[in-house]
Order: structure tokens, then C-alpha cells, then sequence
């Protein structure tokens, strides 16, 4: 069954705005000298919080990619 490529691109898209998103102020604030949370810089949160979105975007793109499931050679 073919899988239309809205969701493969719906992907992409994520990973490339959470990319930008991770240089914008709400990753690398500029006005406060020592942001922390749960005594951990705000940085390192937000990094995590990239990292995972990534890891399920990657997840989920590895299932709605237009040729998953399809063997090496096949044509369709």
C-alpha cells in the first residue's frame, strides 16, 4: 500500500523547525544570567526535549517514509 508522502513530510518539517527552534531565545535565553530548572541549566533541558522530539520524529518517519516496507529491487 502506498503512503501518501503528507506525513513523511509533516516529518521532515518537524525535525527542521525544531533544528531552528534550538537556536531561538527559548533555547539560548539572552537577558538572564543563570536560567535553571530542577537545578539544571534551561539549556540542557530544552537540549533534551530537541533530542527526544528528533528520536520520535526519526521513529515515526521510519513508518510513514513512501517507500517503507518495500524490499530492495522491487518496483511498484
Amino acid at each position: 500500500m502506498k503512503k501518501p508522502p503528507v506525513f513523511w513530510k509533516a516529518c521532515i518539517a518537524g525535525i527542521v523547525l525544531l533544528c531552528i527552534l534550538s537556536f531561538t531565545p527559548l533555547v539560548i535565553p539572552s537577558d538572564v544570567a543563570d536560567p535553571e530548572f530542577l537545578g539544571m541549566p534551561r539549556t540542557l533541558w530544552a537540549g533534551f526535549l530537541v533530542y527526544i522530539g528528533i528520536v520520535v520524529l526519526t521513529f515515526i518517519g521510519t513508518m510513514v517514509h513512501p517507500q517503507a516496507g518495500q524490499v530492495q529491487g522491487e518496483t511498484e
